[in-house]
């Protein structure tokens, strides 16, 4: 845990218990704040007491005595409207702050010998990857190394801060707009495209929010940042304008004169202009396709601007064992193999899956974003039938009549069980059922990752004794 102290003998207010408030909670006690938590739901609150943690109603409280309200992420801080708790915390001038401004003040007190490197990504896709696998590559370079913030363990809840650490945070966007102070040694911004503009106000408050990853950066820190969208290329053309940080571009798409590029799987180095070929991340088995090519090159940057060796990094890519949901290969029963990306939310993580194979019995559906699937019509070609559940069902059969064979199956149990079926009496080698909802897990499951145990448990209970490992990715 890494205590704040900042707060010591003060009035805290803690809204939201989930996983990040309740660090938050226990970072600030054990700082010698007087907490005062509250959440809407009442098995939160009996979890946060079970902890020791003071529970106390915040509707009810006299705002006048608290230093500070730390808001967990998921709550709305502006759009569509700022939560009321938030309301109250501006009219009483209260500051509003999250797990990460704590975090960043933390280090930023700290004597400048004695700060941890921050290793910040986000991203609009592909950061819980990014993240794990610059975690990965620091630990297999012997580094001590500590991963969290939006994936796995709150940033709060890692160990304490020492001058030998890297921490290597995944920043989301919310988490980000709650955030003034961080400055990381390296900050990756991966891609954007639209997504969550319920919560920043459109498209441009987005942008602003993950553009915050940079705001503290100075001359002896580095900038690593996608090059194949245009709203990210609009930022890192601004940076170069004005920015006082070393900027790396990275891409799968483009051939950088300056950057890593990952150009049909094949790692350039070009860092220092002349480019120098490190690997064939074909040889990964856990980081098939274009987006996944994407995330290497940017964690191969942020690696080299940490100052380590080319070959150890490529060597450490070459092992990292990826992540559940994520791409990942649940199995293979009577040769069709299963492929779990339930972490695909939107659209545009889902086209990255279509693209990472030439066929698929695509699963879909879900809580619809806006759009829908609509732009991944031309990837149509790709997709042997398409098997849809959930409440945007209706609207995605729509969407796909006349461009894709699909069938409605409501629950995702069935649709592993039709998609298995039809797969095997194709007589395709090798066949690639995939989930990639391309949706929301909200209407049928509690998160993506529920929904994702759930068509893994759905493979094993069709597979039983004959579900095997895929030992090797097919791309």
């Amino acid at each position: 845990m890494i205590p704040i102290t900042e707060y010591a003998g003060r009035d805290v207010a803690v809204y939201g218990l989930g996983r990040t408030g309740l660090a938050a909670a226990r970072a600030l006690k054990a700082g010698k704040a007087k907490v005062h938590a509250w959440d809407d739901n009442e098995a939160s609150r009996a979890k946060a007491e079970a902890e020791g943690i003071p529970v106390s109603d915040l509707n009810k409280r006299d705002w006048q005595n608290f230093a500070a309200l730390v808001l967990s992420p998921g709550i709305p801080l502006t759009h569509p409207q700022p939560h009321r708790l938030v309301r109250l915390a501006q009219m009483t001038n209260v500051p509003v702050v999250g797990d990460m401004e704590l975090f960043a003040r933390a280090v930023q007190s700290l004597p400048e010998r004695g700060r941890p490197k921050i290793i910040g990504i986000t991203g609009t896709n592909g950061k819980s990857t990014t993240t794990a696998l610059i975690g990965h590559i620091l630990k297999e370079c012997g580094l001590d190394v500590h991963v969290g913030g939006n994936i796995g363990t709150g940033v709060l809840d890692l160990p304490a801060l020492s001058a030998n650490g890297y921490y290597v945070l995944e920043l989301s966007s919310y988490q980000l707009d709650l955030t003034k102070s961080l400055r990381c040694d390296v900050s990756v911004l991966l891609n954007m495209s639209p997504d969550h503009l319920d919560r920043h106000g459109g498209m441009d408050g987005y942008v602003a929010a993950k553009k915050r990853i940079f705001r503290n950066q100075g001359a002896g820190d580095t900038a690593i940042i996608g090059f194949d969208d245009n709203y990210a290329q609009a930022i890192a053309m601004g940076l170069a304008q004005s920015g006082e940080m070393r900027l790396a571009r990275i891409s799968s798409e483009f051939a950088l004169g300056r950057g890593v590029s990952a150009i049909d799987g094949k790692l350039f180095d070009s860092l220092a202009n002349n480019a120098v070929r490190v690997g064939d991340l074909g040889d990964s088995a856990t980081l098939p396709g274009r987006h996944n090519w994407q995330n290497a090159a940017a964690a191969y940057a942020a690696c080299r601007a940490l100052g380590l060796d080319p070959g150890r990094i490529f060597a450490a890519i070459l092992t990292f064992p990826g992540l559940a949901h994520r791409m990942e290969q649940v199995g293979e029963i009577d040769g069709v193999r299963f492929v779990n990306d339930s972490k695909a939310t939107n659209a545009q993580a889902a086209e990255q899956a279509l693209r990472a194979y030439p066929r698929v019995y695509w699963i879909a559906g879900g809580q619809p974003k806006a759009g829908g699937i609509k732009p991944l019509m031309p990837l149509m070609g790709r997709v042997a039938k398409a098997y849809l559940v959930g409440e945007s069902a209706d609207d995605f059969a729509r969407t796909l009549d006349g461009k894709a064979f699909h069938e409605s199956c409501g629950t995702l149990d069935k649709a592993v069980a039709r998609a298995l079926e039809d797969a095997k009496a194709s007589g395709e080698e090798n066949p690639i059922v995939l989930l990639s909802p391309a949706c929301a897990s909200f209407d049928q499951f509690r998160d993506f990752e529920a929904r994702g145990d759930a068509f893994r448990e759905a493979v094993e209970a069709l597979g039983g004794d004959a579900l095997r490992p895929v030992m090797r990715e097919s791309a």
